[in-house]
């Protein structure tokens, strides 16, 4: 299991990497999912991180044996933790009991890193889904890891969901201790406290939460922890989130415990915050209530604050309720936008070239002169590795009901393919080691999709609606097949479990297997059809195909007029 942990975790570092704004999470209560399903989902974007399904397998370990502990970034050792006595499959991050676990980084006050933890926040999220049953247990087990060995990372908004609940938990460490020596040279003891401030709050029923790099949990009831598993409880909180606050000069002393805030203490909101952050929440609150306009202006980052407390005034909720509920397809398409129909719409300023491509190549933020601007940051982006949408079913067995929707690549333009959370085995174009980051492969459905998804940033209004066509198609025949699945592989779990996930699992990595070899052939379809800035079509009625030159469009050609003036135009008698 020590091999098996390092190579995950190897292999799946700089999910953010110190890039800014490199995470979305979508967060869908049981009560406002339309078929009663969890769901959370969650970007990882970074330039440098492979797309590929990691898996773990379930083991049972002897009393007393250490699990070796490594940066999730970079893949540094942080020391030793005490192994579980028995671990849980994990396909990659949903466990065999449906639990899931997503994250996006808001760092935060950087002075609140503790650089001597051992547990970073890659770590945390895969050795707690390797033993968790619930949510609520997750957070237990989080709560406790951190506690006991000290919190590495910088602060983390997590998404935590089961078959029955979704939470929002975020956490920030408490700063390294400061190593102080008397005259004889003898080290002398701080006021250190190891471990971290964190606060879960469980989406409520019938609502939908969302984060995106930023934390996002203000207020919240100050109370003690009396039973984890009591589902009345549905805040818990380190006892500490806000005499460590005080204590460290966080807060203002005008500020009543009933008022604090933990994301306007720990991460307080800036443009950048509002800017390049919470409009990505806003995206998705907007498309499923009608009332979200009136945060508009927040989210462009004209923020209005309380003199007194120093607190945005106008900020967004952390939970809105839908005004219907959504399915899981509902959250695969928020993970494909790019501000489009509003005012920031990525395909309509200048940047999007002749063709409305909805991409800024990076860095984020740019100069003219002594003027800073910005690229916008959307949902989607060029540089995502992978990213998933996690369906917990509470009506199905465990190892049959979480459906771990999974994509790689520009969540605009790859598809999202079901891969059952019992499964014991991944598709072979999606698994570790086929291909990385600066090795081609061509079975690899990652770099298969990337063909496809950068041939379509070079004329993207021409072939992206393509792409757009044949995701639909995919999705949808994989959600017309789901419910046929599941009564199969029912029926068979009442016989034999083994035989139930054997077959949901042969189901899964065919079709994934298949579908990268579809996107093989559309993209050798896509190269031969816009090759050389034509659009050719087959001609039945001659050896050479139909050839159309559409050009930049008449909008373009204006500007390029304009900016030209005299030096394109064309001179002599007609013209």
């Amino acid at each position: 299991m020590k091999k098996l942990l390092c190579v995950v975790l190897f292999v799946g570092f700089s999910i953010t990497a110190n890039i800014s704004s490199a995470c979305t999470n979508y967060l869908v209560s049981k009560g406002a999912s339309k078929d009663g399903s969890t769901l959370i989902s969650y970007a990882a974007d970074s330039h440098t991180l492979y797309g590929e399904m990691y898996y773990h397998a379930s083991a049972d370990y002897p009393a007393g044996t250490m699990l070796d502990i490594y940066e999730w970034d970079t893949g540094k050792y942080l020391g030793k933790i005490k192994q579980a006595l028995h671990t849980y499959s994990v396909v990659g991050n949903m466990n065999e009991n449906q639990v899931s676990i997503g994250e996006t980084t808001y760092t935060g006050n950087e002075s609140l890193q503790d650089t001597t933890g051992i547990i970073d926040y890659g770590s945390l999220i895969y050795i707690t889904l390797q033993r968790a049953k619930t949510a609520r247990e997750a957070i237990k087990i989080m709560s406790e890891l951190v506690a006991e060995y000290g919190y590495y990372s910088t602060g983390e908004s997590m998404s935590i969901a089961d078959a029955n609940e979704v939470w929002i938990f975020e956490i920030i460490g408490k700063g390294s201790p400061k190593i102080t020596k008397d005259a004889k040279g003898k080290v002398m003891p701080t006021s250190y406290s190891k471990g971290a401030v964190w606060v879960a709050m469980k989406v409520p029923e019938g609502y939908v939460c969302g984060h995106a790099n930023h934390a996002r949990i203000t207020t919240f009831p100050f109370q003690k922890v009396n039973n984890w598993f009591d589902t009345k409880q549905e805040v818990f909180h380190a006892a500490d989130v806000i005499t460590f606050a005080r204590k460290a000069g966080l807060t203002k002393d005008v500020i009543k415990d009933a008022e604090f805030s933990f994301s306007d203490t720990y991460a307080p909101l800036d443009f950048s915050g509002a800017r390049f952050s919470e409009i990505r929440v806003w995206t998705f609150f907007n498309s499923v209530n009608k009332d979200m306009g009136k945060y508009w202006e927040y989210v462009k980052g004209n923020i209005q604050t309380d003199p007194r407390t120093g607190y945005p005034t106008n900020r967004m909720p952390l939970f809105i309720k839908p005004d219907n509920k959504v399915s899981a397809r509902d959250v695969m398409n928020n993970m494909r936008n790019h501000l489009e129909g509003t005012e920031l719409d990525m395909t309509k300023d200048i940047g999007a070239g002749p063709f409305g491509c909805p991409y800024r190549w990076r860095p984020l933020t740019w100069k003219v002169g002594e003027q800073s601007y910005v690229n916008e940051r959307a949902t989607a982006t060029q540089q995502t590795g992978f990213s998933f949408i996690a369906q917990g079913r509470s009506w199905l067995p465990n190892p049959i009901g979480g459906i771990f929707w999974f994509g790689v690549d520009d969540a605009a333009s790859t598809v999202y393919f079901p891969m059952y959370c019992g499964s014991t085995k991944v598709p072979e174009t999606f698994a570790v080691g086929n291909g990385d980051m600066m090795t081609f492969s061509s079975t690899s459905a990652f770099w298969t999709f990337n063909q496809v998804t950068n041939l379509a940033y070079t004329r993207y209004s021409a072939i992206h609606p393509e792409i757009a066509t044949k995701i639909n198609e995919y999705e949808t025949k994989y959600e017309e097949n789901t419910a046929a699945i599941d009564k199969e592989a029912s029926e068979l779990y009442k016989v034999s479990p083994a035989k139930a996930v054997e077959f949901v699992n042969n189901y899964s990595v065919t079709t994934a297997n298949n579908l990268v070899n579809d996107w093989r052939k559309f993209y050798e379809y896509l190269f031969v059809k816009y090759m050389d800035g034509n659009i050719k079509t087959k001609n039945p009625n001659q050896r050479n195909p139909n050839v159309s030159q559409p050009g930049y469009g008449q909008e373009f050609y204006k500007r390029i007029a304009d900016e030209t003036g005299d030096k394109l135009k064309l001179k002599g008698a007609g013209h």
